[in-house]
């Protein structure tokens, strides 16, 4: 078998983070089933780890020269790995592969987090040995659980994230083969060369995109969002919308864009977007220097980093799209739900953002390896650093106590904010008329749900051609005032509209 990553990567520590690989000199059983074991548990759904035998380490680096596995030793050390991964309890075997690099030959073990965690292994090696131990990764170590942490893995059990979940509505024939080969050849990949020639079906499990029961081949939602054509087919609203407001909020002007497609080539298609039609450079030249000062209106690390995060993190079981706002004087980029609960709401004031678990385990993996996110907790250092080079203002990150949406709001730098002595004259008429145009659209939203009850917010969104925030803030006013009212849950209610009752 092959890796969906290449020996390269993981030897730098760039794209996977160090914490996250293990490097062995020689394959030592007692040792390394531990780490198999801990990898597997994934207790903070990072995504599980590497071991890569061949390598002598320090402080966890490796050491230079290499010194590879003797090629009459790698058919024994697989055979050995296969046997002692038998002895992990409920049954997992982690993904094997031989890896050429520098002329020299290396054994990765890739080891995904489990579907039926709680992983157990034995303590020791000893033939008498009885006691078997739940192991979790802690930093670059994988140890034994505390009895908090213990729980917290028994808590955890069964509970797949959902980009690693099978999906049982898909077929194969709904992974694109074309976009799996050109993923592995951006990342050099060793698989690139075997999915031009072996098994569709072979690549995919090296991959960790379908499910491993030969009985019954699906692909894996992470497979779907990132390798079919449409994936909004298997999950609604996964996409991305830019929303321009050149007019400002209470203006007529709306220029939306919405992207679609594999998510990360939406990612890609939405920040070429951005940079191309929102961010501008501005240059001021001096008379005393021959160095000119340059600066954007928003700094496009900046955007990329928040926009990235927002794909990395967004729920797709929820169908809601991400939302790239752009007013004269900031750029807001929404996503639901919120962050998880060990982000603080202190902490996103401070900058100060330490996520312990993730969402989405594997978005993150195929996102990383494609250079379009960060490491963990990098993200908000990437966007305050990029902004402060830029001599822009700091950001605003919000969510709300129930965690159910999340903002990162960037502002223009002060250079662009400058407005003459008319607009703000400008803005002020058109103030005045917003009463007007909200009573005329208030009217306009009660004809459509007395027509249509059922209808969601998001519905009316594109009904209507309005944002999630009109939206909220009208039907908000319409129920204050009694002239709307929500009959039954959420889900499966409707709306009933008291002028239009008979």
């Amino acid at each position: 078998m092959a890796i969906p990553t290449n020996i390269k990567t993981l030897l730098s520590g760039e794209v996977v983070e160090w914490a996250r690989i293990e490097f062995k000199e020689t394959w030592d059983p007692a040792a390394s089933l531990k780490t198999v074991c801990a990898f597997a548990n994934d207790l903070d759904n990072w995504g599980g780890g590497y071991i890569v035998i061949g390598v002598e380490e320090e402080d966890g680096r490796p050491v230079y020269p290499l010194k590879g596995v003797p090629a009459e030793k790698l058919d024994k050390y697989q055979k050995e790995i296969f046997a002692k991964c038998k002895l992990i309890r409920p049954a997992y075997m982690p993904i094997i592969g031989v890896e050429t690099y520098q002329n020299k030959h290396f054994i990765v073990i890739w080891c995904p987090g489990g579907e039926t965690r709680p992983y157990s292994s034995p303590k020791t090696m000893d033939k008498d040995n009885k006691e078997r131990i739940h192991y979790i990764r802690k930093s670059s170590n994988s140890v034994e659980p505390t009895d908090d942490e213990e729980k917290d893995l028994f808590n955890l059990a069964n509970r797949v994230p959902f980009d690693d979940r099978v999906n049982h509505k898909a077929e194969m024939s709904d992974l694109n083969i074309t976009l799996i080969q050109n993923y592995l050849k951006e990342i050099k990949s060793s698989l690139y060369e075997k999915s031009k020639t072996g098994d569709f079906v072979e690549v995919c499990q090296d991959m960790n995109i379908i499910s491993t029961l030969p009985e019954y081949i699906k692909p894996k939602n992470v497979g779907l969002m990132f390798f079919s054509m449409e994936p909004d087919k298997f999950f609604p609203y996964t996409q991305i919308d830019v929303v321009q407001f050149p007019s400002g909020l209470g203006g007529n002007d709306i220029i939306e864009k919405t992207f679609k497609g594999p998510i990360h080539q939406q990612l890609r298609d939405a920040l070429q977007y951005i940079q191309n039609v929102i961010i501008t450079e501005k240059v001021v030249k001096h008379p005393d220097r021959a160095e000119a000062d340059r600066f954007f209106n928003f700094p496009y690390a900046a955007v990329e980093e928040a926009l990235s995060n927002a794909v990395y993190h967004r729920a797709y079981d929820e169908r809601e799209p991400i939302e790239v706002r752009v007013e004269n004087d900031r750029i807001e980029i929404v996503s639901f739900p919120g962050p998880d609960r060990s982000v603080t709401l202190e902490g996103l004031k401070s900058y100060r953002v330490s996520n312990r678990r993730y969402r989405n385990r594997r978005i993150g993996d195929f996102l990383k390896e494609l250079h379009l996110t960060e490491g963990r907790n990098t993200g908000f250092k990437k966007i305050l650093d990029a902004l402060e080079a830029n001599g822009s203002p700091k950001p605003e990150f919000e969510t709300d106590e129930d965690r159910s949406y999340f903002i990162t709001r960037l502002f223009i730098h002060e250079k662009f904010a400058t407005v003459s002595d008319e607009e703000p004259k400008r803005s002020q008429k058109g103030a005045k008329k917003e009463p007007k145009k909200g009573t005329e659209r208030k009217q306009a939203m009660l004809a459509i749900l007395a027509e249509n009850p059922m209808m969601t917010q998001t519905q009316l969104m594109d009904e209507m051609n309005l944002t999630r925030k009109q939206v909220q803030k009208d039907m908000k006013e319409l129920q204050e005032e009694g002239v709307l009212v929500r009959e039954g849950t959420n889900r499966s209610g409707r709306w009933m509209v008291k002028e239009y009752e008979e």
